[in-house]
């Protein structure tokens, strides 16, 4: 009895602590790495300022971004009530307009967001037009609604990036004069500065590899970027809100896998990870916690690599950096897990090896690469995969790869940036969404905190209950390599095993990665 009440205490103890650090974690939540220098969001058409639902504030267009010389553009309500900011008013033109921002010089983000629906006598079908920034063409006879249908959303937003010499930003947006009717609008416009060496490239840098070329490949300031696809693979979405200060969307990676093997969605629970090789903005913390891999089965793995497919627009060279972070138990020394990198079914890496680029477990790091994607007869799109595949089994102890996050820009050619209709592009939908896409998972960094604390409770709790018991317990795994994906091609988060169409394995072990 005396045994019982001193466990007993070392639990409530436990319990006060655990309460006692959720409460710091959800009042205190995580610091941002990064605090963007030139932070703008314009509620464009909007007579007053606004907050959206994450709490961000977004300015009235009150004309001071304006460019006054032009008399004709008006402001409009959407005519569906309940619209999310900056959705709910727009700024629509039949003749050119600019808006023309005062910022610092370096590097920006420039997101143009879109509600492509008829407004009064604007008719959605009839909007066609240009946006040009600087000496840049961001887009080009460019319809918001046909982009907006074919990828079956209602609202998006276009995300670019580009080098800012002076101190003015210059948008001009031109509906195209030979479509009847035609006029260019706009709901929202974001500035924001980032980091000079977020995706720049710096002047003491050498550069990355361009896949299949010999010299390797550099952005420079004259290049303007539109970024694709930002993928958190593994993992759930991350809002803008969960992001590292910049307000970057990560989305889910399942709509991009390409079939034909299995994969396993490892989760860390337990590591939390050290920003020691690269900067602690190059991704959120969640990105780097969750992760797909092939899985434990030898044979199956070195006979067909996990895949993931991008649609993009031929005759662009595109920009394609892949995130990584060992952090199973395992996996804990060079040549654990030597894998092959491919892009667009090049071999761009012989041999990855996470632990010897990062120097341990829990260490993010991230690796660059450039790919041409050429023209061949008349196609205007196609798509542009990326694959890992096993290294040799010589080179390896196990027989497996990881990939953690996935992002791809499309690189400014000769100063275009302009694709096809539709927009044959990922455009991205706001996480907080209109129907019919509203993404399942809102992710914050505190919230990622409670996760992590409740998980560690609910582990040392289950722990403390088993002295309690008799000593018969259902056998489990010792460790994540004891479970053989064979038969399964995934795992979720809690550990369940799902078969390849889908339905739970009851029969199978359970492993948590903790």
């Amino acid at each position: 009895m005396k045994n019982f009440t001193k466990k007993l205490s070392v639990l409530t103890l436990f319990h006060f602590t655990f309460l006692y650090t959720l409460t710091i974690a959800s009042s205190d939540g995580s610091p941002k790495p990064y605090t963007p220098h030139d932070n703008i969001a314009l509620d464009c058409g909007s007579t007053a300022n606004k907050t959206d639902l994450s709490g961000r504030s977004w300015i009235a267009d009150n004309t001071i971004y304006l460019d006054h010389s032009n008399k004709v553009s008006v402001i409009s309500t959407s005519p569906a009530q309940g619209n999310p900011i900056p959705y709910a008013t727009a700024r629509l033109s039949r003749s050119q307009f600019t808006y023309s921002f005062k910022v610092t010089p370096g590097p920006k983000f420039i997101r143009l967001h879109f509600y492509p629906t008829s407004y009064h006598e604007f008719d959605r079908s009839s909007s066609f037009f240009d946006v040009h920034v600087g000496g840049y063409t961001l887009l080009r006879n460019f319809s918001a609604a046909l982009a907006a249908d074919d990828h079956k959303l209602e609202v998006f937003y276009l995300e670019f990036c580009m080098y800012v010499d002076e101190g003015k930003l210059n948008i001009l947006f031109s509906p195209n004069p030979n479509v009847p009717d035609s006029y260019a609008f706009v709901n929202g416009i974001q500035i924001m500065s980032m980091p000079g060496d977020l995706y720049y490239t710096s002047d003491d840098d050498t550069g990355f590899n361009f896949v299949n070329q010999v010299n390797p490949y550099r952005i420079l300031k004259n290049q303007a970027l539109q970024t694709l696809y930002r993928v958190n693979v593994g993992g759930s979405s991350i809002s803008p809100e969960g992001d590292t200060g910049m307000y970057r969307s990560w989305f889910e990676d399942g709509e991009y896998l390409a079939n034909g093997g299995p994969s396993v969605l490892p989760v860390n629970l337990s590591i939390n990870p050290s920003f020691s090789v690269i900067p602690n903005y190059s991704a959120p913390t969640p990105v780097y916690k969750t992760a797909r891999t092939m899985g434990t089965d030898r044979n199956v793995n070195e006979n067909y690599r996990l895949t993931w497919e991008f649609r993009v627009d031929v005759g662009f060279t595109y920009y394609v950096r892949l995130h990584f972070c060992e952090f199973q138990g395992e996996i804990s020394e060079p040549g654990d897990r030597v894998f092959q990198i491919y892009i667009d079914n090049i071999v761009a890496e012989h041999q990855a090896d996470v632990i010897a680029w990062a120097g341990g477990r829990g260490v993010p790091v991230y690796r660059d690469y450039a790919v041409m994607i050429g023209r061949a007869g008349k196609e205007m799109e196609r798509n542009l995969s990326v694959a890992v595949h096993p290294a040799p089994a010589l080179r390896t102890k196990y027989s497996d790869a990881i990939l953690n996050g996935v992002e791809i820009f499309k690189l400014s050619n000769e100063g275009n940036l302009a694709g096809s209709n539709p927009q044959g592009i990922h455009i991205s939908p706001p996480i907080k969404s209109l129907p019919p896409r509203r993404p399942k998972y809102n992710i914050r960094p505190t919230f990622l905190i409670v996760v992590g604390i409740v998980s560690t409770f609910v582990a040392v709790s289950a722990l403390y209950i088993s002295i309690f018991r008799p000593k018969s317990r259902v056998e489990g795994c010792s460790s994540w390599y004891e479970l053989s994906n064979k038969d399964y091609s995934s795992v979720d988060r809690s550990g369940k095993v799902y078969t390849s169409d889908g339905k739970h394995s009851k029969d199978t072990k359970e492993c948590a990665i903790l």
